[in-house]
C-alpha cells in the first residue's frame, strides 16, 4: 500500500558473532536443545501465551463500541530509548487524560508472536501494551500480521521473513483457524484490551485472476476471528474490514463508482464491492473500520488539499448508511501524499497540521466517532515531520510536537459522546475556514496561506496563514 514506512532491517535481525570454537560448540548445543524434531527452533518462546501479562489496567470505555481519537504505534515508538525520554512521553500522554493507542500483533514494532505453532514470543508486544497502560491509554489491538508458518513460510525462531511482501501475505485458508486461535490467545493475555480490529487493509487478499479483492477469503477469516474472540469474552468489541477506501479521478470510467463521488474524485467500485460483501456476510461487528486518504490512488488532491478532505465525509456517510449506523472508526487517514520513499516531508508543519485538522473535521462530519493518527515516528535524529513527539533515543527526546497538540486536544474536545452544534460563520469567511463545534469548544482552521479576518460564533479575529485556532464558548 506504500504508506506504512516498514523498515525490514531496523531492530529485527539478531545476528550473533560466534567467537572461537568453544562459542560455536555452545551455540550448536543450544540450537539443538531448542529445536523441534522438524528443525524449527523454539528459542525464546514459551507455551503459556495465553497467561495474563503484567497488571491489566481497568478497561476504559470497555463496554462502548468506540474509543475516541488517538494514534497508532509504528515501528519506532516511546516504549524504547532513553528512560528520560520515554518517561517524558508517558507523562505527556497520561497528563493529557490518556489517548486511545493501537498496536499490531506482528510488525510495526512487534515481533513474530508465534514463531512455531503453540510456541509464543510476546516480549515486544508485552512492552507496547505496558507502555499503553503506563501512559493511561485505551489499548486497541490490530490482529495483523500472521506468523510465517501460517502463510507458507518457515516456522522457527529466527526464521521470520520481515520483507514487506512476506509481512503483507495473508494466512492460507488452511490456517485461518490457527490465526483465529492466535487472536484468542492474545485476548486472553491482555484482558484489558476490549477492542480488536481484524487484519489490516486486506493485505494479501487480492485476487489476481479476478482483478478484484478476495473478499470471500477475508470474510471467512474475519468470521472465525470474531467468533473466537467472543468465546474468550462476549464483551470484547470486534470490528472490520479495515479496507483502504481508494478513490480515482472522476474522469476514469473503468474502476470509478457512480457513488460516492464528488470534486475530490470517485470511489473505486472494487472497494465498494468488497465492503458490501463483508457487510452482508459478516458474523457480526460492534463497529466498522475503514482506512483511506483524501487524495486519489494517483496522489491527486482534487480540487486542492483542503477541499479533498470532503472525501472523508462522503465515505463516512456512505459507510454509515450501508451498516445502518454502526460506530465508524478510521484506522488510518492520510491527507498528504507520500514521496517515492513513502515519506511525507513536503509541507511545512503549520500547513500539515492545518490540513490534518480539516481532515479530522471531515471525518467527524461523516459520522466517525474514533480515529487513529498513524504516527510516523523516527528512531533517532532531530527532525521528525508529522510526528507526535521527538525521537526518544536520547535523554532530550520525547518532546511534544505540533501534531501531538492537535491530536490530543481534538481527542479531549471531541471525544466519545460529543454533541456537535452549528455555529455562525460570517459570509466573508465561509470559503476560507473549516469549523467544528460543541457547546464548549469551537475549532477553526484557516485554509489559506495568508492572514485572514474571520468572524465565527459571533467573534471577529485574525488568523495567520494555516492557523488552527481553538475558541472556548
Amino acid at each position: 500500500m506504500g504508506r506504512h514506512g516498514w523498515n525490514p532491517g531496523a531492530g529485527r535481525w539478531r545476528l550473533t558473532a560466534l567467537l572461537g570454537a568453544g562459542a560455536a560448540v555452545v551455540a550448536l548445543v543450544v540450537a539443538l536443545l531448542n529445536a523441534l524434531p522438524g528443525g524449527a527452533s523454539t528459542e525464546g518462546t514459551t507455551r503459556d501465551g495465553g497467561t495474563v501479562h503484567g497488571t491489566p489496567a481497568a478497561p476504559r470505555d470497555a463496554d462502548e463500541p468506540y474509543v475516541g481519537w488517538g494514534f497508532t504505534h509504528t515501528q519506532f515508538s516511546a516504549d524504547e530509548g532513553s528512560a528520560a525520554a520515554t518517561g517524558r512521553v508517558e507523562r505527556l500522554l497520561s497528563q493529557g487524560g490518556g489517548l486511545p493507542q493501537d498496536q499490531a500483533i506482528m510488525g510495526w514494532g512487534a515481533d513474530n508472536p508465534e514463531p512455531v505453532k503453540g510456541r509464543y514470543d510476546f516480549a515486544a508486544l508485552d512492552r507496547r501494551v505496558d507502555f499503553v497502560r503506563a501512559s493511561g491509554g485505551v489499548p486497541v489491538i490490530t490482529l495483523c500480521c500472521a506468523p510465517d508458518w501460517m502463510k507458507g513460510g518457515r516456522a522457527g525462531a529466527g526464521n521470520t521473513d520481515w520483507s514487506r511482501p512476506a509481512l503483507e501475505t495473508a494466512p492460507t485458508p488452511g490456517h485461518y483457524a490457527d490465526f483465529a486461535a492466535l487472536a484468542a490467545t492474545v485476548a486472553r493475555r491482555y484482558p484489558d484490551v476490549r477492542h480488536f480490529i481484524v487484519w489490516n487493509e486486506f493485505k494479501g487478499f487480492w485476487n489476481d485472476a479476478g482483478g478484484r479483492w478476495d473478499y470471500e477469503g477475508y470474510t471467512e477469516l474475519y468470521n472465525l476471528v470474531y467468533r473466537a474472540l467472543k468465546q474468550v469474552n462476549p464483551k470484547i468489541m470486534v470490528g472490520g474490514p479495515y479496507l483502504v477506501m481508494d478513490s480515482v479521478d472522476p474522469r476514469r470510467g473503468d474502476d470509478a463508482a457512480a457513488a460516492p463521488r464528488g470534486p475530490w474524485g470517485a470511489m473505486d467500485q472494487r472497494v465498494l464491492d468488497a465492503f458490501s460483501y463483508w457487510n452482508t456476510h459478516k458474523a457480526g461487528a460492534d463497529f466498522v473500520v475503514v482506512d483511506g486518504s483524501s487524495y486519489t490512488k494517483d496522489d491527486e488532491l482534487l480540487p486542492d488539499e483542503f477541499a479533498a478532505t470532503d472525501k472523508l465525509t462522503a465515505v463516512g456517510r456512505w459507510v454509515r448508511q450501508q451498516t445502518h449506523g454502526l460506530p465508524l472508526w478510521w484506522a488510518e487517514y492520510y491527507v498528504e501524499p507520500a514521496d517515492g520513499n513513502d515519506d511525507r516531508k513536503g509541507w511545512t508543519e503549520r500547513h500539515r497540521v492545518a490540513v490534518q485538522a480539516a481532515g479530522m473535521i471531515a471525518m467527524v462530519k461523516g459520522g466517525a466517532s474514533s480515529g487513529f493518527y498513524w504516527n510516523p515516528e523516527e528512531e533517532k535524529g532531530a527532525g521528525c515531520p508529522g510526528c507526535l513527539w521527538t525521537p526518544t533515543a536520547t535523554a532530550g527526546g520525547g518532546q511534544a510536537l505540533p501534531m501531538y497538540g492537535l491530536v490530543s486536544r481534538f481527542g479531549r474536545a471531541f471525544g466519545p459522546g460529543a454533541e456537535y452544534e452549528t455555529v455562525s460563520v460570517a459570509p466573508d469567511a465561509v470559503p476560507d475556514v473549516r469549523v467544528l463545534a460543541t457547546d464548549r469548544t469551537v475549532l477553526v482552521v484557516n485554509t489559506l496561506d495568508r492572514t485572514i479576518s474571520a468572524e465565527v460564533d459571533g467573534k471577529r479575529f485574525e488568523m495567520k496563514a494555516y492557523e488552527v485556532k481553538w475558541l472556548q464558548r
